[in-house]
């Protein structure tokens, strides 16, 4: 959830307005109405500057750590058999 102050109101509320942004809301200020700038937690700011970003892989595993896939009976064969096209395809030369 975005909050909205002016620069003059965040200075007069300086400790609030910090404890808003530790506590997860994205704090805007504005100057004349207009945005300037936003005031963010710590955690927020260094998840967003994190240059290991999770890949395929790691989301995969965390999937996998969170789900027991074995307890849903899914038959794979059921689900994706008429996904893929059986025939041979074109005839092609070079």
């Amino acid at each position: 959830m975005v909050k909205k102050y002016s620069i003059a109101e965040a200075r007069d509320n300086l400790a609030s307005v910090v404890h808003e942004a530790e506590e997860g809301a994205q704090v805007e200020l504005t100057r004349r109405g207009k945005p300037v700038a936003v005031l963010i937690g710590v955690e927020d700011f260094e998840r967003r500057l994190s240059k290991e970003k999770p890949g395929f892989r790691a989301a995969y595993e965390k999937f996998r750590r969170e789900h027991n896939l074995a307890e849903l009976d899914i038959d794979p064969d059921e689900i994706f058999g008429d996904v893929r096209d059986p025939s041979p395809g074109r005839d092609f030369n070079w």
